[in-house]
């Protein structure tokens, strides 16, 4: 039985990666904003016996991180998924950015992950694996314009999970950043081409095959290596 953390469970991929888990065997500590609201979630945990516990945590404020990761326990980390994050603004914001939202997606998708990622350091044993959900448009390789806060905040959050694995390869760690797919979520729309529960799996699978010589790299969701 592996012990799993997961950012943004409440809904999307992140929920799928707790059913998932759960199905598993696995202890789940299901990490969210407002445990009250989610009901789905919550009808997961209480079928679970135990396995599952919710716990409030909001990425993009450091004190409330560390009263998450508190709310956890001292227990060593199996398995870390940051998952929470932001699209901001949907259409082009090359001539008119509205920075004070840029400067909430950044905190969001980039500061979110390190502070979750830096509480739980000291229950991060070696062999134990940080993954990321980044994005595709946040890698140089992909052509494309538009959501730029949100494009930007995921290219530093794959160099930040480089940082992270160089920086923990004595400790024996492994950090990725996975693209999800196009999915099925509030961010992606109904025309996605992958449902959360696909991209939770292949996300899973990836996490579960991850070796020390894959530490620091971007790969899709169903475990092929992005170039970025």
């Amino acid at each position: 039985m592996a012990n799993v953390a997961i950012t943004g469970a409440g809904r999307g991929i992140a929920l799928e990666l707790v059913k998932l888990h759960r199905a598993k065997g696995d202890r789940v500590l299901a990490l969210l904003r407002d445990p009250d609201s989610a009901s789905a979630l919550k009808e997961v945990a209480a079928g679970s016996d135990g396995l599952v516990s919710l716990h409030a945590l909001d990425v993009a404020d450091d004190a409330s991180v560390k009263a998450g990761v508190a709310d956890t326990g001292s227990d060593p980390i199996d398995v870390l998924y940051n998952v929470a994050g932001v699209s901001g603004s949907t259409s082009s914001e090359l001539e008119h950015a509205d920075f004070d939202a840029w400067l909430d997606v950044f905190n969001v998708n980039v500061n979110g992950p390190m502070r979750v990622f830096q509480a739980f350091l000291p229950r991060l044993k070696p062999g134990a694996k940080v993954v990321s959900v980044g994005s595709q448009v946040g890698a140089s390789t992909w052509p494309y314009a538009g959501y730029e806060a949100y494009s930007a905040s995921k290219a530093a959050l794959h160099r930040l999970m480089l940082s992270v694995a160089l920086g923990t390869k004595d400790r024996g760690m492994i950090a990725v950043s996975v693209h999800p797919g196009w999915v099925q979520t509030d961010m992606g729309g109904p025309q996605a081409d992958l449902t959360p529960q696909e991209s939770a799996e292949g996300i899973a699978a990836l996490a579960e095959n991850l070796t020390p010589e894959m530490s620091g790299g971007f790969y899709k969701w169903n475990g092929e290596p992005h170039a970025w």
